[in-house]
């Protein structure tokens, strides 16, 4: 496997190194071992960053020349694009993806969701004319106007990170505010690509700004609490979630969260091609790390057998088609980091102690190197009270749970801090109704796509609150302003 280059700091236009040239190590997921290294951060680094952003936000016409800015941001994308192989690799060493994860939700779901970006920019309404009204004795002309926030934090997680950092960078760069990247310690090169990226398409300098950093907290910490950044935008743990809230309400700062799930897969007891579709659960790619991944199967208690019988199948069929770096039609790798292999390996355990029945996996597999690897892992005989069916394990288990008929399947779905995905199998319109009863941000019914670069995506609940992508995506970071003027 190949090395990664040095993952540097962006800030102010320029790639450079930490302050104190300070480097940490980039751990490749498949073996255990470094594959690169990556600017360590100072407070001060992170004091640069700020006091660029607001520069570039404050004393330049990035805000308010939309057309220059549109044209930049769209040769951004274009780079991107044309530098795709390059991504799909940091994206196997450095995010642990196999080839198929890597070409499909990791890099390609990424550049097509920025393609979309740019089309639900033509949408936004930068002034609104809502005519004259008659009141106080005389005639007033408004208008409500659009425009960016300010200076953003965004601070993105290890799982998707270019999906998660062009969610959140291009929609907000488009927005007219400026950015400050802080990726995941795990995936540094990640965002540090795209400082690379952006001084080839010729961004302004201090627009966007990319700071990497071993400790998970200190940037972040500055991030949320400096009165010049104006929003933070987060992906990540709802733990987290709630301190960046915290964090940043001295300074009232808009606060947008993406944060845990939980989500329920739903299939009816006359749902077509019942067993394949039950098969279809399986919590396998991207070895499950995904926040929006449906880990919980509810299925009808009158044919629970037949579904754990197909279950078994796929599972025992599966069990020799992951884990492989340079197989092609390969959708899981190992997890991220040691930690959370032992995270996930203590949530197995729970569940054996909490008398779910372990139907396949469950176990580390120190035999396939030194990477983290953790099997296809699934948990039958499930209540929805257990802990492996209520927290977000982050990993590949899947938790089946049986119900007694429709009514019950939407008070399970909903009997959860979560709300942020899911999916309903069944007759259309029975499937399309319960959606519309279950509290999550997007639902699937009968494996349509609700999640892509156009639609809004975002939680319900403990899940989070704003919305990313689409047009809803750009006006997270837009200030709305009214504006009356006296006519007679």
């Amino acid at each position: 496997m190949d090395k990664l280059p040095d993952a540097l700091l962006y800030v102010n236009g320029e790639m450079r190194t930490a302050g104190d040239n300070q480097y940490f190590d980039n751990i490749n997921p498949w073996t255990g071992a470094s594959c690169g290294r990556a600017a360590d951060a100072t407070a001060a680094d992170v004091e640069e960053a700020i006091v660029a952003a607001r520069n570039a936000f404050d004393n330049t016409d990035w805000s308010t020349n939309h057309d220059q800015r549109y044209a930049l941001v769209c040769k951004f994308v274009d780079v991107m694009v044309t530098n795709r192989e390059k991504l799909v690799q940091i994206s196997r060493l450095e995010v642990g993806s196999a080839i198929g994860a890597a070409a499909r939700a990791q890099i390609d779901g990424a550049l097509n969701g920025a393609k979309d970006l740019l089309e639900c920019y033509k949408q936004v309404k930068w002034e609104k004319d809502l005519g004259i009204k008659h009141e106080g004795g005389f005639d007033t002309k408004r208008i409500v106007t659009q425009e960016a926030m300010g200076v953003v934090g965004a601070i993105t997680p290890w799982n998707v990170p270019l999906y998660v950092n062009v969610g959140k960078v291009v929609a907000a760069l488009l927005a007219g505010c400026t950015v400050i990247l802080k990726p995941a310690p795990d995936t540094p090169l990640m965002g540090s690509i795209m400082g690379e990226l952006a001084i080839e398409a010729g961004l302004p300098a201090g627009v966007f700004n990319v700071i990497t950093s071993a400790d998970p907290a200190m940037a972040g910490e500055m991030l949320t609490t400096d009165r010049r950044v104006d929003l933070i935008s987060f992906t990540g743990s709802t733990a987290v979630g709630k301190l960046i809230m915290k964090n940043g309400a001295e300074s009232l700062k808009r606060v947008f969260l993406e944060l845990g799930g939980k989500s329920a897969f739903i299939v009816l007891e006359d749902a077509p091609n019942f067993a394949q579709t039950c098969m279809g659960s399986m919590v396998v790619f991207h070895a499950g790390q995904g926040c929006a991944y449906p880990t919980r199967l509810l299925v009808p208690k009158s044919r629970y057998d037949e579904a754990v019988g197909a279950l078994d199948m796929a599972y025992k069929g599966f069990a020799e088609k992951w884990g492989k770096f340079d197989e092609p039609t390969c959708i899981m790798g190992p997890v991220i980091s040691k930690k959370q292999q032992n995270r996930v390996m203590e949530y197995i355990e729970i569940g054996k102690n909490e008398g779910a029945r372990l139907l396949a996996g469950g176990n580390a597999r120190t035999d396939m190197g030194g990477g983290f690897f953790v099997e296809p892992t699934c948990f039958v005989d499930c209540t929805n009270d257990m802990r492996i069916a209520r927290e977000e394990i982050f990993g590949p288990v899947l938790v089946v749970i049986p119900f007694e008929d429709e009514e019950d399947a939407i008070r399970i779905a909903n009997d959860s801090d979560y709300g942020l995905g899911g999916a309903v199998f069944g007759p259309t319109d029975r499937a399309l109704a319960m959606t519309k009863r279950i509290r999550a941000g997007a639902l699937s019914v009968n494996g349509g796509t609700s999640i892509t670069g156009d639609l809004p995506f975002g939680g319900y609940k403990q899940s989070g609150m704003g919305r990313e992508w689409g047009l809803e995506g750009i006006e997270e970071f837009l200030e709305i302003k009214a504006i009356g003027i006296r006519a007679s």
